[in-house]
């Protein structure tokens, strides 16, 4: 398959046919990495800076220190 490499705002990018997303089940994020002279895309697997500001202990902190949490896991211990 074959496709051109076409303007966008003030960048330049390839337009990925659906079916071909599909086929692999990729979407949302993905990883850019350039080998041996060529593009390869990939699924990221990496957390976003919101993701991981969401769970740093600050955030979690109230959660954590909440009786209601410790009788909800307490069958677990």
């Amino acid at each position: 398959m074959f496709t051109k490499i076409v303007k966008i705002g003030n960048s330049q990018g390839i337009r990925i046919p659906k079916a071909l997303l599909e086929q692999i089940n990729m979407r949302g994020k993905v990883k850019l990495e350039v080998r041996k002279n060529s593009i390869v895309i990939s699924p990221s697997d990496e957390l976003s800076g919101r993701e991981l500001a969401i769970m740093s202990e600050p955030a979690l902190a109230k959660t954590w220190n909440d009786p209601r949490e410790d009788e909800a896991w307490a069958h677990l211990q």
